[in-house]
This record gives structure tokens, sequence and C-alpha cells, in this order.
């Protein structure tokens, strides 16, 4: 197939490495696959055929008229925009083009105002989602049809983990607990910091460390929390790294701490490097972590129980081990490339036979 990602972020993130994989993995299948982005820190790490738009605003004319162009020139049959600015400018061009336009959705968000409704239910021809909880919530709006909205795990790159992991990494502190993502509050950085400061509060002498990897605009705000908590010597905040995959192996738990997600490639790559996992209620973790068995889940703000479950896995590395083991097998079992490609080859053939 001919298909065309769009991707208009400024910044690299997991909707980024998503897509990436995606495009990728697609290319390497024998389809026509290219990209539609806005910055060169995301364009720069594909290898397909690409083309840099402004993407400046959703109602960029210039932008609209290039992609238009594009998509007529390359004949592209099915469009995957991957940003909310993207849904917009790529379902006006499938219009005009008259080309299926598939929106992927990696967040669990509630729509409820009507241009969400023309942007999300009407100008594309059906969604992507990576986890079951998403589509649960879109469909209690009314707007979709299920057949419209397919489940698709993220697949995970093992090979190319492999790869990287063995990097020299120095680990932190004895006790390390890592986490990665933009530095932005979405992602519950600060409550992370307060439930660790309970831990440390109740065991003083812990030979433990917390290492946020990542960058973004509320870094200040982290920590100048951290230095009031009283325990900023014990907070590493590493900026972007490439690479994190040595730094990961290198910690005893993985937080995810969102208030919003869709299934946290983060996640999935800390399991798969054996860190046992704690994450809060979001998006379709559930979907992933079974309870006491491969990793532990927390309601967001609750630092009482973040707190004791650090401390549960800092007293118990036996538990702590055989934890990571599960969870690192839970990925292996259940989130691989090839099935991911396979599974939106599958049904952008679906929607584009539909459509035509």
């Amino acid at each position: 197939m001919r298909i065309l990602l769009m991707n208009s972020a400024r910044t690299w993130g997991g909707t980024e490495k998503w897509t990436c994989m995606a495009a990728e993995s697609l290319a390497e299948a024998g389809h026509q696959t290219m990209l539609v982005y806005r910055r060169e820190v995301v364009g720069n790490r594909f290898s397909i055929k690409k083309y840099r738009l402004p993407c400046l605003s959703h109602i960029d004319m210039y932008t609209l008229y290039k992609l238009v162009r594009l998509i007529r020139k390359e004949k592209i049959e099915v469009v995957i925009p991957t940003k909310r600015k993207d849904y917009f400018l790529a379902g006006i061009a499938g219009r005009i083009t008259e080309t299926p336009v598939i929106a992927r959705l990696g967040a669990d968000r509630r729509l409820r105002w009507p241009w969400q409704r023309f942007m999300y239910a009407t100008l594309p021809e059906a969604l992507i989602v990576n986890a079951e909880k998403i589509r649960d919530t879109l469909l209690r709006t009314g707007w979709f049809r299920k057949a419209r909205i397919k489940v698709i795990y993220n697949g995970l790159d093992t090979k190319e983990i492999d790869r990287l992991k063995h990097e020299p990494a120095e680990k932190p502190y004895p006790f390390t607990i890592g986490a990665l993502g933009r530095v932005t509050r979405n992602k519950g950085f600060d409550y992370l910091i307060r439930s660790f400061a309970l831990f440390i509060r109740s065991n003083p002498n812990a030979d433990a460390g917390l290492v946020i990897m990542g960058e973004g605009a509320d870094q200040p705000e982290f920590e100048t929390l951290a230095s009031k908590l009283g325990i900023a010597d014990r907070v590493r905040f590493t900026g972007f790294i490439a690479n994190p995959y040595p730094m990961l192996r290198q910690c005893d738990i993985f937080a995810m701490t969102s208030t919003n997600e869709g299934l946290s490639n983060a996640l999935l790559e800390a399991m798969y490097l054996e860190c046992a996992p704690v994450s809060t209620f979001a998006g379709g973790v559930q979907e992933v972590i079974d309870e006491e068995s491969n990793g532990f889940l927390v309601d967001y703000g609750n630092e009482e129980r973040l707190a004791s479950i650090i401390e549960r896995l800092y007293r118990n590395e036996n538990e702590r081990q055989i934890i990571a083991h599960r969870a690192k097998e839970t990925v292996i079992r259940q989130f691989s490339i090839p099935v991911m490609t396979e599974s939106i080859v599958t049904f952008c053939k679906e929607i584009y036979d539909q459509a035509v």
C-alpha cells in the first residue's frame, strides 16, 4: 500500500516514537511509506521518504495546499495523522482528494465538544487506538461505530533495544527508581517526587534515588519541589537522552505516574528491560499490568500508596526480581513489531476497500 503518516510535533515523544516504528516497519514489509513532518528533531529519525511542511495551525492553508498536492502526486491510498493538528489538516485533505484518513490516537481523552466530533468522528474514516480503554471512552460519546475503531497495541522493537542497551551507564543510586517522558505536569512527576519524599521520610537511611529522564517546560518547578522537600540530592534530572535503555536497565523500579496516557511506550520498554513497574490507572495500563503479579497499580495522587509500594519493593529484593521477570515475559508475549505492522496493514486495506 501507499501510506502517508503525518506528525507535526515540535519535540520527540512517545507518539513520535510510535510513528517512526510504524513507518519503518511498514516500509520493511514492502509498503510505500512516507512522512509529513514539521521539525527536524522528528524528521531526522526517519529513513523513509519524507516531506517537511510548516503545519503552523489547524487551518494552515499553505500546508493544506501542499498536502493535497502531495497526496495526489504520490497516489497515497491511506493517510495516518498522529497529532490533533494533523487530524484536521489530513482530514480536510482527505476529503478534497477522496483519500481515506485513519487517525491514530494514543491517549485516553474524553470528547464532548462539537469541534471534537468534527475532528475525530466526521473527518477521518476510522481511528487506530492503542488500548481497549481508549476505544471504550470513544464509544461512550455515541459518535462512533465500533468497527471504525481498531485497537492495535504498540509494538516494541526488542531487537533494537537489545542492540542499544549495553552502552555504558553508571547506576545513579544503589536502589534506583526511574521515570521517563516529557517533563510536564500531565506526566505526574510532582506526584512521584512527593511520594518518593514520603518514602524517604519513613526510610531516611535508604540508599535510594529517583532519576527522571526527559526534558520539558516544567522541570524547574519539579526541581524546586524536590529542594523544598529536602530530597534534591536524591532526585536527578538527566535531560533528553537519545538512548535511554542503558539507564533504564540500571533501574530497579520504573514509575509511570501520568494523569493521561494511551499505552506508554516507556512503560513497555522498562518492563522489557526488567524494571519492576508501578503505574497509575492511566489509559490502557490495566491491559498490561496484573496487580502484584507483574507490577503494581495506584490511583493518581495517592502518595501514601505509592510510597508504600516503593518501600515494599525496596525491602523485598526477591519479590522485585520475580515481578520484573514476569513484566518482561508479558511484553514479549503481547507486544511485537510484526503483529503491530500486520494489524495496521490489514485495517488500512479494510478501510481503503470500503472507500473505493
